[in-house]
């Protein structure tokens, strides 16, 4: 896999090992989710060289930074990687100017395919260049750091729960930056977060963690949809669509998007005629019913398949996959609903989903 990430490592400590072999994509966002000690962290540091795994292999775009095999393993000054820690670790004597220099200064200039104007634009941090890290809000600092990190032409941006030191609308106001980023940029991410919300605002790809062990591991929306996974989601069980606008109702200020499968009604959050957008449909806002239902105040149904029922964490509820059309969707329900459903694997039914529910 020339144009990806391949990465086997091992790594033994009192109490913990770390046991990961991953074939990743070379492009968009990979998140790596999982509780706190499942060994995300420590699997970062071992693709940025910061700790060695013993017998280890990594290979990026085709480019080896480790095999032990062989007597190959590059010193992380000699990776071509950015890094983005939970904290922003500017230099406090600098304003925001010269950080940006400093980073795009570890690279020569023949070599720089992130220009400061660039760097500076998709992150809207033009205001603040002539400030100092001190003047900053947290949000604000994260940005810069973020943009100092691609201002070193990384061949792989690997972020390291960027936001978990942020309060709500301080994330608020970065997730629109890093999803622009995913957009505009061919950088490669590698993601770390225990947070759903970003994980499904921002990832392709997601690397399910627990123990130090690698428990799933595909593209976002199937690996989601699977019901088999020991790690539950709770409240943050579901789905995400990929769709795309294709109406707007001005009137009730909703918007119909078209996803693999149908469509939906959501709430206008501005996005234009046609353009792209991802959808989070959570599955305690779906359900299930044998017939299209009349005179509801929900505004979305679609035909559905069963394709299989799982137990939930709590005793009484149950998690049901279907299928949409060629989109996967998930329903919460209790068991007692599902018996007198008589629900089963194989049948057709029809799903309704709260408009207020979809996350545009």
């Amino acid at each position: 896999m020339s144009d990806g990430i391949r990465a086997r490592f091992g790594i033994a400590y009192e109490g913990f090992g770390l046991d990961v072999d991953l074939t990743l994509p070379g492009r968009g966002v990979t998140a790596l989710f999982g509780p706190s000690g499942s060994g995300k962290t420590t699997c970062l540091r071992a693709i940025a060289g910061l700790e060695h795994a013993p017998g280890g292999y990594l290979a990026v775009k085709g480019e080896v930074w480790q095999d032990d095999a062989n007597g190959v393993f590059l010193p992380t000054h000699r990776r071509a990687l950015g890094y983005v820690f939970q904290e922003a670790s500017l230099f406090p004597h600098l304003d925001v100017r010269r950080n940006l220099d400093y980073g795009m200064k570890r690279v020569a200039a023949a070599q720089r395919r992130v220009a400061f104007e660039q760097a500076v634009a998709l992150l809207g941090i033009e205001p603040l260049l002539e400030r100092r890290p001190a003047g900053l809000s947290g949000g604000e600092r994260q940005r810069v750091a973020i943009a100092r990190a691609l201002l070193t032409s990384p061949r792989l941006l690997l972020m390291d729960e960027p936001l978990a030191a942020l309060d709500h609308e301080r994330k608020r106001e970065i997730l629109p930056d890093l999803e622009r980023l995913h957009d505009e940029l061919e950088i490669p991410v590698i993601y770390v977060s225990h947070a759903s919300e970003e994980v499904a605002r921002l990832a392709d790809h997601l690397v399910v963690l627990d123990a130090g062990k690698v428990l799933a591991a595909g593209p976002l929306a199937a690996t989601l949809a699977r019901l088999d996974l020991p790690i539950r989601l709770g409240e943050d069980v579901g789905i995400v669509l990929d769709a795309a606008i294709v109406e707007r109702d001005a009137a009730w200020h909703l918007a119909r998007a078209e996803f693999a499968g149908g469509s939906l009604w959501v709430r206008d959050s501005g996005h234009g005629v046609g353009q792209r957008v991802r959808l989070r449909v959570l599955a305690r806002d779906v359900s299930v019913t044998l017939r299209p239902q009349e005179g509801t105040s929900i505004l979305n149904t679609l035909p559905a398949r069963i394709v299989d029922i799982a137990a939930d964490g709590d005793p009484a509820l149950a998690l049901v996959r279907l299928d949409v059309g060629a989109s996967p969707l998930i329903a919460r329900l209790t068991h007692r609903s599902a018996a007198a459903l008589t629900l089963a694997p194989g049948m057709e039914v029809w799903v309704q989903i709260k408009a207020v529910a979809l996350i545009g």
